[in-house]
């Protein structure tokens, strides 16, 4: 679950099926006066969108329980939970959830329509909000990516240290050093510091050092342990291995930096 602030009033948004659906119930304590979901359900102009995208986007919807509950709506006795209309429609833009995330919730798009009955201000910020949100999710994404892609790519460093530089006749903890230091040769060339300067520096920090870079730090991470691997397989020494792959990630880095400057421009 995660949750969104929108003027002041947090909002849950679950993954169902791989699509969001945010709480009505959070939603409906930002608008004036005493009200409930039902009361924005019996309205006539939210059965017809609902009905409308459920025959979109859900080939299991029942059409003909639809049509007699909308003939129903205007009526003044008319009034219907979200749970009945799921039940009997066969409807999947509404849900209502018992538990821990108990409360009614919509699919993204159903939940946009019930924003703007709240207010048209409401409506704008929600969708501003949730943009961002998933501008985020994406932006993690990526990072996660390139952080699995660098621990791919460790495979092929750590074959090369494997092949190249441990003598057969070394114990597990000679080989673990020589391991650590050719990791720190990557460290130093893009961080400017060893493994254990940066926990030494950042003793409240779970984890290492890699796994506070950017973006553009891992990609550049991931080409340097590919080189490494070459330079190392062409026997190069480490002193001319550390000059040399400081000097591409200088130059990388430069080049991401750049280009993610243009991107922000346009």
């Amino acid at each position: 679950m995660t949750k969104i602030n929108i003027k002041d009033t947090e909002v849950s948004i679950l993954q169902v099926d791989n699509m969001d659906y945010i709480c009505l119930t959070d939603m409906i304590k930002a608008k004036d006066g005493e009200f409930f979901v039902t009361d924005w359900l019996r309205n006539r102009n939210t059965l017809e969108y609902i009905g409308i995208w459920e025959q979109v986007n859900n080939s299991s919807f029942n059409c003909g329980e639809f049509a007699t509950i909308k003939s129903k709506s205007g009526l003044n006795n008319f009034k219907i939970s979200v749970k009945e209309f799921a039940e009997r429609t066969n409807a999947i833009g509404l849900q209502a959830k018992a538990g821990r995330y108990g409360g009614t919730y919509a699919h993204k798009d159903i939940a946009f329509e019930f924003a703007m009955w709240i207010s048209p201000e409401f409506k704008v910020y929600l969708v501003r909000e949730f943009q961002r949100l998933k501008e985020e999710e994406q932006k993690q994404l990526g990072w996660t990516a390139k952080r699995e892609l660098t621990k791919l790519n460790y495979h092929i460093h750590t074959d090369a240290i494997k092949q190249n530089l441990i003598p057969l006749e070394l114990s597990t903890i000679q080989t673990s050093i020589i391991y650590a230091n050719e990791a720190d040769v990557l460290n130093v060339a893009l961080f400017g510091i060893t493994a254990k300067q940066w926990r030494d520096a950042n003793p409240e920090l779970k984890g290492n050092i890699r796994d506070y870079a950017n973006i553009n730090e891992l990609i550049c991470l991931s080409n340097m342990e590919n080189l490494n691997a070459v330079f190392i397989n062409e026997k190069m020494s480490q002193k001319e291995r550390l000059i040399k792959l400081n000097q591409i990630a200088i130059q990388q880095i430069k080049i991401l930096q750049d280009v993610e400057g243009r991107k922000l421009l346009k």
